[in-house]
């Protein structure tokens, strides 16, 4: 298992502005992956600020947990088998870290189901010491288009994505909600 800290400032934009930011950076090869995202009936994870997603990216599967910190989110990482995958469909949670550590929240990781996607067409760029992904996402019959900026620290990745947009004539509007949340919401959730 992997830890990481993911800290990062977000803005969602229309389509025009979201074709004028990939063509800025026409080097850059997109490409798809699709999160499927995880609770319990009770919306559990929801509740506690938690979420947990099943990310396919090319031949490769990992299981993320991202709980919230003062400054950004811990992330945890496990990969996962096509196997375990299906087992997991079938109501199997896989034997990891990541169900040791739900155990350790009070989680009963056998109560966990896939409750929606979101397919992602995405570019990546590295941005001033930074990554840049501009993003396509597709749930629920939904589509709409959203710019992130990875960084070391919180203030500093709203400034340089807010120098960025700005430069090239398009609103910013700091986004706080999340893919999962917005997937969540369009299935009711």
């Amino acid at each position: 298992m992997s830890n990481a800290i993911e800290i990062e400032a977000k803005a969602l934009v229309g389509k025009a502005d979201y074709l004028k930011l990939v063509g800025l950076f026409p080097e850059s090869v997109p490409y798809e992956q699709t999160n499927y995202y995880i609770d319990n009936d009770d919306s559990l994870l929801k509740e506690e600020g938690i979420s947990l997603r099943i990310r396919r990216k090319g031949g490769a599967l990992m299981m993320t947990l991202k709980t919230p910190l003062s400054q950004g989110l811990l992330e945890k990482n496990e990969d996962l088998t096509e196997q375990e995958f299906g087992e997991f469909e079938k109501g199997t949670f896989p034997e990891n870290d990541l169900k040791r550590f739900l155990t350790m929240l009070d989680i009963d990781p056998s109560s966990l189901k896939i409750i929606t996607s979101l397919t992602t067409k995405r570019v990546d760029v590295k941005y001033k010491e930074g990554l840049l992904s501009i993003d396509e996402n597709h749930y629920s019959g939904q589509t709409d288009y959203e710019v992130e900026l990875e960084y070391n620290n919180e203030a500093e990745a709203e400034k340089l994505l807010r120098e960025l947009l700005e430069e090239n004539g398009i609103p910013y509007v700091l986004n706080k909600k999340t893919k999962v949340s917005r997937a969540l919401a369009a299935v009711g959730r």
